[in-house]
């Protein structure tokens, strides 16, 4: 999937384990508690989105605009973040 638009969609417990998506649009959505694991979200956009106690080991967020997002409490083992932009994003408690 490219360019898939989700912005400010309800996805909370969502699970989307492995899914190959390229450049989607997340901004301003609420992925909390979202399994994302191992998915390949490069160039994806998550400008402001709630990723609270989500599960993003594993996942490609190379490139990815993170700008404003709430990562509180998500788990990103081995992700990879190479390239992504995280100003002003919250990070308290994440797993890393």
């Amino acid at each position: 999937m490219r360019d898939t638009n989700f912005q400010q969609a309800n996805l909370c417990d969502a699970v989307m384990r492995g899914a190959e998506m390229q450049e989607p649009d997340f901004s301003y959505a609420d992925l909390s508690g979202a399994d994302l694991s191992s998915a390949d979200l490069s160039g994806a956009e998550f400008s402001r989105a709630k990723l609270t106690e989500s599960n993003l080991s594993g996942a490609d967020r190379s490139h990815a605009d993170l700008t404003g997002a709430d990562l509180t409490g998500a788990d990103l083992c081995g992700a990879n973040l190479q390239g992504a932009d995280l100003e002003g994003a919250i990070m308290k408690d994440t797993i890393r």
